[in-house]
């Protein structure tokens, strides 16, 4: 994949599952943020936002300011170290992505801003897709901090990819960890 940056989001406070680190959870005897990152694998750079962890090598560490601030504030930070002209952003908390899921949507992106993988019920999976970097820029605001993905990124044009089965399963719950594990 030439000419294709990542970013990951690994931040945020996991409300839902008591604070845990998600990205480090274990699906399958392999950490979350392992599976995304392996599904980037030939993405240059790959850029992970959110805290440092031990054993991950090959890739910047960024932090949105302030720590926290919400998706738009991590792709912010992500971007800084971005000079591809296409990216791929992916949550750091997605058990079924693949580097095939990548790569579809790459070929997808044709001359759109974006390819969004959508699930099962056709809602777009918004840190699951492959961006033109001068879109995602143009579209952030001066403040990201706590601004919503899909209002900021909803108005690109955007293609929409169809969902292997299983490939949008992400962890928010302790419910949805159950199921996956």
């Amino acid at each position: 994949m030439t000419d294709l940056a990542a970013v990951v989001l690994a931040g945020g406070s996991a409300r839902r599952m008591s604070g845990v680190d998600k990205p480090m959870l274990p699906v399958g005897g392999r950490p979350l943020l392992h599976r995304a990152l392996a599904a980037v694998a030939g993405a240059d750079p790959v850029v992970v936002v959110g805290p440092v962890r031990d054993g991950i090598t090959g890739v910047h560490w960024a932090r949105e300011d302030p720590p926290g601030g919400g998706p738009v504030a991590a792709v912010a930070a992500g971007l800084r170290h971005v000079s591809a002209s296409r990216v791929v952003l992916l949550a750091g908390d997605l058990a079924g992505v693949t580097p095939s899921t990548v790569e579809r949507l790459a070929v997808a992106l044709g001359d759109t801003d974006g390819a969004l993988l959508t699930d099962d019920t056709g809602r777009r999976q918004w840190l699951i897709g492959v961006w033109r970097t001068a879109s995602l820029r143009a579209a952030l605001p001066a403040e990201p901090h706590g601004a919503a993905l899909r209002r900021v990124l909803g108005h690109l044009e955007i293609v929409e990819v169809p969902a292997a089965p299983g490939e949008c399963a992400d962890v928010d719950t302790p419910q949805d960890l159950d199921r996956l594990v």
